[in-house]
């Protein structure tokens, strides 16, 4: 067993902690720290499953699958009106694979050594798709500046942004997963040999049956669902008792929590000189976020919560977007990785953790 599993305590707890109606700040760190085993059992049901349905129903379980937690905790705040927390969420997800994760494999892959490297030509396909998604996910913040419209502030809730940003986030959005699928289609079909070498190995001692899969996906999809409940409807009393804005816990500590299972391998392959695995969990999830689980989010939002969600971000999101984007995006681009970049990009994002905070 995972030593990872055993945080799965955290789950009974909070449920408890919520019955008895205790404080907020605790119902939250359980159900967060209860989050994390719920999305490692699902990532790892997800990759038994891939592996014995061939990589073509494969990268359809991915898709359907891969960014589950996050889509769960993002539609449950919809559903409370916490659009500005998903939004947080969202930019979160996409500067903490591409800085927080990147970096941390970087670092403790290349600690002991000269350096490493991986495939450039899909590296720089996949920070490609990166840098698309920022600056299309920007877009429409744009168009609001130009029509004079405003950003939102960091602490305001803002539902209404005008029917024509809502169409522009739809036109976005779809052209973002129409994307996403010609990426599947690039990575799965026409080029399936350079995204997945070595894919006729014989299957591993262990592996799971379809049955046992499938099982276990739901479990985990429930867990998952459970812990996410408890965590979103905590969030808004949790963040005003421990002193923190709902900006600054969307961003930072619902996005960590969503992707721990991801963070965890993709340091655990650098640190086994596996790179390529590394680069493309770190820099492709990052891209996925932006291409996949934000468009279907902004299509949901027209049939859950108060009102349609924009892509308008603040300020220091755009910031952010765009500084992860652009900086993740030049380090893969030679091919290799000393621990020294890794260090450079946790710096990055810990400064943008400083400005987040006192936002």
């Amino acid at each position: 067993m995972r030593p990872v599993y055993w945080l799965g305590v955290f789950i009974p707890v909070a449920l408890v902690l919520d019955l008895a109606s205790a404080a907020s700040s605790l119902v939250f760190a359980t159900s967060a720290v209860g989050v994390v085993p719920a999305a490692a059992l699902m990532g790892q049901a997800t990759e038994q499953l891939a592996a014995r349905a061939g990589p073509g129903i494969g990268g359809l379980v991915n898709v359907t699958f891969g960014n589950a937690p996050e889509l769960i905790i993002a539609i449950l705040a919809l559903s409370d009106g916490l659009q500005e927390v998903v939004k947080a969420a969202l930019v979160g997800s996409v500067v903490g694979n591409a800085l927080l994760v990147l970096g941390a494999a970087m670092l403790a892959g290349g600690w002991k050594r000269m350096r490493q490297s991986f495939d450039r030509t899909v590296a720089q396909t996949q920070s490609g798709m990166l840098l698309l998604t920022v600056i299309a996910l920007v877009l429409p913040t744009l168009l609001a500046l130009a029509h004079h419209r405003g950003l939102p502030i960091v602490g305001e809730v803002r539902h209404a942004f005008g029917h024509e940003l809502q169409q522009v986030s739809i036109a976005v959005a779809l052209v973002l997963i129409v994307t996403y699928l010609a990426g599947l289609v690039f990575s799965l079909r026409t080029h399936r040999d350079l995204f997945n070498p070595g894919r006729h190995q014989s299957e591993a001692p262990g592996a799971w049956s379809v049955r046992r899969s499938v099982t276990v996906l739901a479990l985990a999809g429930a867990l998952t669902a459970v812990t996410s409940e408890l965590l979103v409807g905590s969030i808004e009393h949790a963040s005003s008792e421990i002193g923190l804005s709902q900006f600054f816990v969307g961003a930072f500590v619902v996005a960590i929590v969503g992707n721990a299972a991801e963070h965890y391998v993709a340091v655990l392959a650098a640190v086994k000189d596996n790179m390529d695995l590394a680069v493309n969990i770190a820099v492709g999830s990052s891209a996925q976020i932006g291409l996949f689980v934000a468009p279907v989010l902004i299509l949901i939002s027209f049939v859950v919560g108060p009102s349609p969600m924009a892509l308008v971000f603040n300020g220091f999101e755009v910031a952010a977007l765009l500084s992860a984007g652009l900086v993740a995006t030049a380090l893969v681009s030679d091919g290799e990785s000393t621990w020294f970049e890794g260090f450079q990009l946790i710096a990055l994002y810990t400064a943008l953790g400083v400005v987040f905070y006192f936002a």
